[in-house]
Formats: C-alpha cells, structure tokens, sequence
C-alpha cells in the first residue's frame, strides 16, 4: 500500500461533474494488487485504513472495529438532570401515576415514544401516548394538549423529541400543575423551559463528555434516560420480586430513529446502530416484523434499510395521514393489527411520493430566481407541509447549497417551513437566531436539519437575513467540496469479497460515510436509461473483467450523457460505492456510479 500522497486519486482534477478526485486519507492505489489474491491481510490494511480516515486513532482501531455498547456507553449520570429524571420517573412507576409520552410525529419521535411506552410496560406501569397533528397543531408540545393531558388524569408527561424550546407550553404545563421532563436533543437557547427535567446534549451547560454526545438523535437520549431509570429502580429494591427489562431488546427502536433522523454515525451512535440491526434481524418485535415485510425486506436489514425502506413508511403516517400510526405499530403485540397498520403505512408512503414530486417540481421552478444566493428558500400557496422536508433534501443534493422549503397557508398568513444543510453549514443555530431577530414565529433544529413557523410578510426579510448570516459558511463549505475516495483499483478487483471487506467498517451513514472507490481505466461497453432517469452501464477494464454500474437518478446529469452518447472510443475513469448484486445465479460486485472523468 503506498504512503499518503497529496495528488489527485488517478490524476483527475476535474471529473464529468466538476470535482477533483482526493484521497480522504491515505493513498490507497490498490491497482490489480485485489484480483485472484489471498485478500485477507490486504483486506485487514483497508478497514484499517478506513477506520482511520473516519477520525479514529491509529491505536483505537480494534474498539472501532467491532462498536459494541460495552465501548462506547457512557455513564448516564453524566448528562444534567438525567438523575432527577430518571428520579422522577421512577416515583411514577413506584406510586403508578398517570404518565404520557409526548412525542413529535417524525421517525425520531415515533421511536422514541415507542421505547418509553415498552420501558414503562416492562415495569408495570401503563403509559398513554401523545403525537400531535403535523398540520393541526405543527411540532413541538402545545400548551392547550399539555393542559388536557394533565385534566385527563396525567400528573407526569414526557416529552421526547421536542421541547427543548417551547417555553410558552411548558409554562402553561406548570400552571395547571403537571410535571414535565423533556427529552431532546435539538439545539437550545441558554434559557431554558420551566421543567421537572431537561435531559438534552445539546444544553449549553453541558460539561464536555455529554456535549460530545451531541450527535444523539432523541431516542439516543431516551435510551440513556432508560438505562438510569432501571439503575434508580434497582437501588430501590424495585427487582427483587420483578425481572429486569431487556433494555438491549429496544436497541432495534434506537437503531431505526437513529439512522432516519440522519444523526451523524460515530462513536456511540455506530454502537447503537450496530447492535440494533441484530436485533431486528431477529424480527422479535411484532411490528418491526411486519414493517420488514411490507418492505419486502427478506434478508437481515441494512443501516441503508433504515433509512430508505423503514424511516419512510412510519414518517409517511405522522407526514400525510395519522400521527400515531408509527407508535401504535412499533408497541403492538398483535401481528394482525402490525400487519394492517404496516400495509396502510406502505399505502400512505406510495402517496407521499406523489405528492412530493408535484411539489419539488414547483420549488425547482423557482431555483433560476435565486442562483446567486447562499441559501435557496422557496416557497409557495398550497404545498403539502408533509413532503417539504423531503424536497428541501433534494434540492440540497441538487444545488450543493442549504436548503428552506416553505409550505404557506394563505388563509393564517403563515408558512410552515423545513430545511436540510450541508456539511460546514449550522443551519438550526441560523434559524434560532432569526427567530430571535423577530423574524420567525418559532423555529429551531440541529447543524444539519431545521423547522420553523413564518409570517409570510416576512418572508424576504429572513431570506435575506439568512444569506448574508451563512454566505461565508456556505462559500468555504462548497469550495471545500471535492469527491473523496478511498481506494482505486483495476476492475478486477471488485469483487464480493471486497464489498464483505468494506462493510466490516461499518454501519455507514452520516459523519461515517459509506467508502467511495474509483476504478478503471475502462471502456463503455453498453449505457442505458432504465426506469424514468436511471443509467445503467457495462464497463470493461484493460485486464478484462467486466462489471455492472447504475447511477440513479442521473439520466441529464453531464455524466449520463456522456456515457451514453460520447463514449465511444474514449476511457474513462468511473466512481462509486460497491454493492453486491445478488439477482443473478452468484453475487457479484456492482458499482453505484456517482462520477466519471475521462481517463485518456
């Protein structure tokens, strides 16, 4: 393996796209050095190499290599009011006090309510759960509900995965005389809400091991606060007559919320998600079982799964039609009811997308408008404010640029609005600021996902106000930009031993991206257009093996056309990640282009 070089991976400094291909750590130019070998040291230097090109310590690389919980869980007790909420909750359980779980109807909070809900079952005690109406009543804890909760019979309500913020509400709560705990993990301001608890990584008052925490999703948090409750019922003698929990048994519920609310997956987030995906390999938990099936998942799931088969199909109940169908699959016991709900969720998935796609290409008509701003903010009369968080993800992938799309109601003279950032950009800390500039009705989010409610008036103040908050951001995050890859090799070497080797380095998912190789130099042999706007290609290298590529969703990218119409006679260098492709007789490895440049 040669050492590190600062040179461009294959000399491409400017591929079909755009971008200069570097290394994101180490020189990895594995040439034929993979084809026909014994690849099990080589393999050892490569996840090796990737461990550390993720940030970890040369002398860390074996606990990162296999995260389990035992590595990585910290002590719970480190995180503030962590103990009074653990404390707290136990008095509910020990006095069997009216409880509700409030929580916000996206994947993050349908898991999150779902493991207190089976915590709490699993020690007795019988809580109600609470998911607010996206369009009725927009996110966060609404006071009036708080206050309700409390006259039907609640004297504790935990809120989970919001909160943080919702100081009017929470104000409202403590009146009528309710106890509330928040459990989140969005940003906070440095006042904070009248609380029985605050359990949050993101506090500002946060020591340092608990702010390193800060990429936990919510239910991260909540499986913390579990692991404290059960530790507090234990020193009470609370087990002595009563078998514990399996907490490790909600790990699956962690797992899901973790990977669809796109937290980053480092440290004790790659523990969570790792362990969790063995769990819901064991289909233990009734409606997971028949989320897979509704999925058509067969095999043991993926981190991908999670985010692109499972998360979208319980958001789909809380985004265009029942708040509480995630929560009600992820707790039942009966498979009838799992299966029913599983096949409504699919349902209301299939109509998402459609309404999603009439709506993003409303907002890309809107995009030539604003090509010299640093953040693209599009609006408009009538749009689903279900789906816009999804668009406002496709169009970041599609400008390289953060991205605000907002819903307006024109009846309220407000807006609903969603936001997805790039990697560099604190998107949720610009929102809080400009909801404390008097432009926002209410708003906030983390670094890289943000919501907030506006008046339409004053819609161009804010647009403006952001772009000159995050131009500079924004500037250095996109110059910045480049394709990193991690190895090159000749085709010969895609292999599906090589794709086993690269996922041992996983879970992948953000903060911990999948390994992007480049390989060739290769000819086209055929280039297609399947579905609407899929390419698909055979490439054949000069030691001739051959392999399969698609590019999805890339039919007028420069690259596709290229490939389809100008490769004749040239070659190319192609890049990707490697997956296997199990349809044909044996697996065989598949490149899922997302570059070329030409290799002559």
């Amino acid at each position: 393996m040669a050492t590190q070089s600062l040179s461009h991976v294959l000399g491409v400094s400017q591929s079909l796209s755009g971008k200069a291909w570097n290394w994101r750590g180490g020189n990895m130019d594995l040439g034929n050095a993979l084809a026909g070998s014994n690849t099990q040291d080589l393999g050892h230097d490569i996840l090796s190499q990737l461990l550390m090109t993720r940030g970890v310590a040369a002398d860390d690389v074996a606990r990162h290599a296999k995260p389990t919980m035992r590595n990585f869980l910290p002590d719970p007790s480190e995180f503030r009011d962590m103990d009074q909420a653990a404390q707290r909750i136990a008095q509910a359980v020990l006095t069997n006090e009216g409880v509700t779980i409030y929580g916000d109807y996206d994947v993050d909070g349908a898991t999150s309510a779902a493991l207190m809900v089976e915590l709490l079952r699993g020690l007795g005690l019988e809580a109600e759960y609470y998911i607010p109406d996206r369009l009725l009543e927009g996110y966060g804890p609404s006071g009036e509900a708080l206050v309700k909760l409390a006259e039907s019979g609640s004297s504790l309500i935990v809120t989970v995965d919001c909160g943080a913020m919702a100081h009017e509400a929470l104000e409202m709560a403590r009146d009528a005389g309710v106890d509330v705990i928040v459990v989140d993990h969005h940003k906070c301001a440095a006042d904070l809400p009248p609380t029985a608890a605050l359990v949050n990584p993101n506090r500002l008052d946060e020591n340092d091991l608990a702010a390193s925490h800060g990429h936990l999703a919510a239910v991260g948090v909540a499986f913390l606060l579990a692991i404290a409750l059960v530790r507090t019922l234990r020193s009470q003698g609370f087990f002595e007559q009563r078998k514990e929990p399996d907490l490790l048994g909600l790990l699956d519920l962690v797992a899901l919320g973790t990977v669809a609310d796109v937290a980053a997956l480092h440290g004790l987030n790659r523990a969570f998600v790792s362990q969790g995906l063995k769990i819901l390999a064991r289909r233990e938990r009734v409606g997971m079982a028949a989320l897979l099936d509704a999925s058509r998942l067969k095999r043991a799931p993926q981190a991908s799964d999670l985010g692109f088969a499972l998360g979208p199909r319980i958001n789909a109940g809380g985004r265009i039609g029942e708040s509480t169908l995630g929560v009600r699959l992820l707790t039942t016991n009966d498979p009838e009811e799992a299966r029913e709900i599983a096949e409504q969720l699919s349902a209301l998935n299939e109509e998402r997308r459609a309404i999603e796609a009439e709506v993003q290409e409303e907002a890309e008509a809107q995009l030539s408008g604003q090509h010299n701003m640093s953040v693209q903010v599009l609006s408009g009369d009538g749009w689903h404010p279900g789906v816009i968080g999804i668009v406002a993800g496709r169009i970041k992938e599609k400008t390289g640029k953060p991205s605000i799309v907002i819903a307006n109601e024109v009846s309220s003279g407000t807006g609903k609005g969603s936001g997805r950032s790039i990697s560099g950009v604190d998107l949720g800390a610009a929102i809080i600021a400009a909801r404390e500039e008097g432009l926002l009705v209410a708003g906030g989010g983390h670094a890289m996902a943000a919501g907030l409610t506006i008046s339409i008036d004053k819609l161009a103040a804010f647009t403006e106000f952001l772009d000159t908050r995050l131009a500079r951001d924004v500037e250095r995050a996109r110059v910045g930009q480049s394709m990193q890859l991690d190895l090159s090799l000749a085709p010969g070497g895609l292999t599906p031993d090589l794709v086993t080797t690269l996922e041992t380095a996983g879970p992948y998912g953000v903060g911990w991206p999948a390994p992007r190789i480049a390989v060739g130099p290769v000819r086209i042999v055929k280039a297609d257009i399947v579905g609407t706007d899929h390419l698909r290609i055979i490439a054949s290298g000069d030691d001739g093996r051959s392999f399969k590529g698609i590019a999805f969703r890339a039919a007028e990218t420069e690259m596709a056309q290229t490939l389809l119409h100008r490769s004749k006679g040239r070659r190319f260098h192609l890049a990707g990640r490697v997956k296997i492709d199990d349809w044909g007789p044996r697996p065989a490895a598949e490149l899922h282009l997302e570059d070329a440049a030409f290799a002559d």
